[in-house]
């Protein structure tokens, strides 16, 4: 590109070095790569971009069809990739994954922080491998759980990632009646202990406690 009113041809200092090469692309109209040319592929906030269009021409599914049908030729084979996104509405994610596995892709989207509105980040994971399975996203109880295991110096725990199962397991405070209103062994129990600590007289617990009495006829 010949600029003729550059900094250069004015006696300014030249232009530092790139880190690497760079190019200016729509990665709509596919990747513009010789088959077989990289190892991996990490993108960051672009896939979504594909699920719009600016003119007529432009038809997203056609797009990212194009987009991936590329992908997977300048890709070596036993590559990954990672594309970080932000799909607008479910539909936009479920359009993206399934034009990434009608080229051959396999893989899947994983979702960190999913209750999250701030932490929240999708990610297409893809690989070769028609076995391969995406890994499991982030839910904030990763962090703890491997410093637990760092300190207790035991092997792999696995913890329930959903937290009201977690906290349904701890003590759910007193005994409850039962349905229709009849008394548990267990409720009748934590009454009698109730009323010892309040100073009542109480009667002892005997084997009979609870126990329900014959029908009269």
């Amino acid at each position: 590109n010949d600029d003729s009113n550059n900094d250069n041809n004015k006696g300014g200092t030249a232009e530092e070095p790139s880190p690497g090469d760079l190019l200016h692309h729509d990665m709509g109209t596919g990747l513009p790569f010789r088959p077989a040319s990289f190892d991996a592929c990490i993108s960051i906030s672009a896939l979504q971009w594909l699920c719009y269009s600016n003119t007529k021409e432009q038809i997203p599914k056609k797009r990212l069809t194009r987009f991936f049908s590329s992908l997977y030729q300048v890709l070596r084979r036993g590559a990954r990739a990672v594309l970080q996104f932000y799909p607008e509405s479910s539909e936009h994610a479920i359009l993206i994954s399934e034009c990434a596995a009608k080229v051959g892709f396999a893989g899947g989207i994983v979702v960190d922080y999913p209750n999250s509105t701030k932490a929240k980040k999708h990610y297409l994971v893809l690989s070769f491998e028609r076995s391969y399975k995406a890994p499991q996203g982030l839910t904030g109880l990763e962090g703890a759980l491997l410093n637990e295991g760092r300190s207790s110096g035991g092997g792999v725990r696995v913890a329930d990632k959903d937290p009201r199962r977690a906290a349904g397991k701890k003590s759910r405070g007193p005994p409850r009646k039962k349905k229709g209103g009849g008394k548990t062994k267990e409720w009748i129990l934590h009454k009698k202990e109730t009323q010892r600590k309040k100073g009542k007289d109480t009667r002892k617990d005997t084997k009979f406690t609870g126990r329900k009495r014959p029908m009269r006829f």
